[in-house]
């Protein structure tokens, strides 16, 4: 596909929003990251040892995986004495809504 068709295909020219947008979906393009943004969703906030016991990895792998949503933002960290605590950032979520929405949306629904 040309450049030129792309374009015509993705709703938005700005680049930043674009490279945003692909960015976030690599964040989340893993079953164990969706599984965590649930879990924090549910639990409003999480405690990374829970979050270990929820799911069958090892605590290294649910860090990384961690740091990779807080890296896109997608997830928010604060240090709790000796632990980490982790929420979502529910507008940084509603923006991949939002834009994916707008994606997929076909020019006559604009």
């Amino acid at each position: 596909m040309s450049d030129q068709a792309s374009a015509a295909v993705i709703p938005t020219t700005n680049q930043a929003d674009i490279d945003e947008l692909a960015s976030l979906c690599k964040a989340l393009a893993h079953p164990a990251r969706i599984l965590i943004l649930k879990h924090l969703l549910a639990e409003k906030q999480c405690i990374c040892g829970r979050i270990v016991e929820l799911l069958p990895l090892a605590q290294s792998t649910v860090s990384q995986h961690l740091k990779i949503l807080k890296e896109s933002g997608l997830v928010q960290g604060e240090v709790e004495g000796p632990k980490m605590c982790y929420c979502v950032d529910k507008t940084k979520l509603a923006s991949i809504s939002t834009a994916m929405s707008s994606l997929f949306s076909s020019e006559d629904d604009q």
